[in-house]
């Protein structure tokens, strides 16, 4: 087999923060949920990741924040095979999904943007 060219992936790297409810809750009102989950994610992140299960080598351009959901995103892709030499790190949070899905499967999302340079 001929040797696998690396792929450089640019994009966002976030916390996907998963509630799940019968339904989706409107403006004002508190819905009990029934479960809770929480998953590494950005679509960039997403896609270094699947290159690197593909059997590619991958780096991730991007930047975190300096908080522990940074750390634990960057711990996420290096297991995952990814090379992290490209993510920067700016002072303040990472960039987190706040992701609500509905028993049909509907799926809102509030979504925090990643950190930028400072």
């Amino acid at each position: 087999m001929s040797r696998r060219k690396p792929i450089v992936v640019v994009g966002s790297i976030n916390l996907d923060l998963v509630a799940v409810a019968d339904r989706i809750p409107v403006i004002g009102e508190t819905v009990f949920g029934t479960d809770f989950q929480i998953h590494p994610g950005g679509k960039g992140a997403n896609q270094a990741v699947s290159v690197s299960r593909l059997g590619y080598p991958v780096q991730m351009i991007g930047r975190l924040g300096d908080d522990a959901f940074g750390v634990q995103l960057r711990k996420h892709l290096v297991i995952s095979g990814v090379d992290i030499a490209g993510i920067a790190t700016s002072e303040g949070p990472s960039g987190v999904a706040v992701i609500e899905v509905s028993a049909k499967g509907e799926t809102p999302s509030l979504w925090r943007r990643a950190p930028t340079p400072s």
